[in-house]
């Protein structure tokens, strides 16, 4: 599995550096009361040195000045416990295309503080966006932009944040009760990575346990919960958290809405994430079904599995036979003609 992923990081890493030759723009403003660390990604004349990212290379231009661009905006949501850095490919092909990406961290659910990982980080991610688009939109560097159409990509419990800025409504209830009726089949969405199943002894214990904890913390609060921001036009979720919001919102989402699945995703089964929404959405756009892709296939640079967890690179790690660079260049080709199609054709 190591050698697979070395040889496939060296793969991207080729096709990276040859086909992303624009140099990375990168600034961090710091946190405030409302959000934590917000990266933005943008185009620049400025000269860039070549940095490793994961299994990229990468030429970045800290605190560069920004260059026109295209004038619009991209936010992007990480996943739980992720940052800004695992989305790097996803940002260079957006700054590629002319746009500005900006990356909130999310508090309590990132890379450095697990603490709000959940409903609670749930509820709260999508105003972290619309806060870290006012944080650029206040910024004189970043003046250039025209903030009326905004781009918002989302992926895991980024693509829950996603949804919600399409206009999907969610509940801790509708979690706690998915989980009732699912718990063991889609137990890893359930209770995250602290324990699986494994089919021995204690996985009665486990999946009791697991359903009084869902119940004490998460049932009877069926309000339900929303976000709106006018500015957001057009939404991309990728292999998103699901199971939760109510289907008739999202029957007929506010803005254009489009998913990327991974069919061999066994942390956000397809058959209750994201399959479930485009049952229920009937306007929405699969941008790629990943046919052997796992739950971390959107992440670019890819995970290194000598850093990972045993169960967090099961749930991670490319699946045996995956094919990291061509499906990589085809869900970031047609996420950026996406959104260039979505935000660059209106007035």
């Amino acid at each position: 599995m190591r050698s697979h992923f070395l040889l496939a990081g060296l793969a991207v890493g080729l096709i990276f550096s040859a086909t992303h030759a624009a140099t990375l723009g990168t600034l961090t403003l710091p946190p405030d009361a409302s959000v934590g660390p917000v990266t933005v990604f943008y185009p620049t004349a400025a000269a860039g040195h070549a940095e490793p990212r994961g299994d990229l290379i990468v030429s970045l231009a800290p605190e560069a000045p920004p260059a026109p661009g295209n004038g619009r905006l991209i936010a992007i949501s990480h996943g739980s416990g992720g940052g800004p850095w695992v989305h790097t490919a996803l940002a260079q092909a957006l700054v590629d295309a002319g746009f500005t990406v900006v990356l909130p961290l999310h508090r309590g659910d990132n890379w450095t503080d697990t603490s709000q990982r959940g409903p609670e980080s749930w509820q709260q991610r999508p105003a972290e966006v619309s806060h870290a688009i006012d944080r650029v939109a206040a910024d004189p560097r970043f003046a250039a932009l025209r903030l009326d159409r905004v781009g918002a990509f989302g992926m895991s419990a980024g693509g829950h944040t996603a949804l919600s800025l399409a206009g999907g409504a969610w509940s801790p209830e509708r979690f706690r009760a998915h989980c009732a009726r699912h718990l063991a089949e889609d137990f890893q969405a359930c209770v995250g990575l602290a324990t699986q199943l494994t089919g021995g002894l204690l996985d009665g214990p486990k999946l009791w346990l697991a359903q009084r904890v869902l119940d004490w913390k998460f049932g009877g609060d069926a309000a339900p919960r929303t976000h709106g921001d006018a500015r957001i036009a057009a939404v991309v979720a990728g292999v998103p958290l699901a199971a939760d919001f109510d289907p008739a919102t999202l029957a007929r989402p506010r803005v254009p809405l489009a998913l990327i699945t991974a069919r061999l995703d066994r942390w956000l089964l397809p058959r209750f994430h994201s399959d479930a929404v485009l049952a229920a959405c009937t306007g929405c756009e699969l941008l790629a079904d990943l046919p052997s892709g796992g739950h971390g296939a959107l992440l670019a640079p890819a995970p290194a599995a000598a850093e990972l967890g045993r169960l967090e690179c099961e749930m991670l790690c490319d699946p045996p036979g995956y094919d990291r660079p061509a499906m990589t260049s085809l869900w970031l080709a047609r996420t950026v003609a996406f959104f260039r199609r979505q935000l660059l054709a209106a007035p």
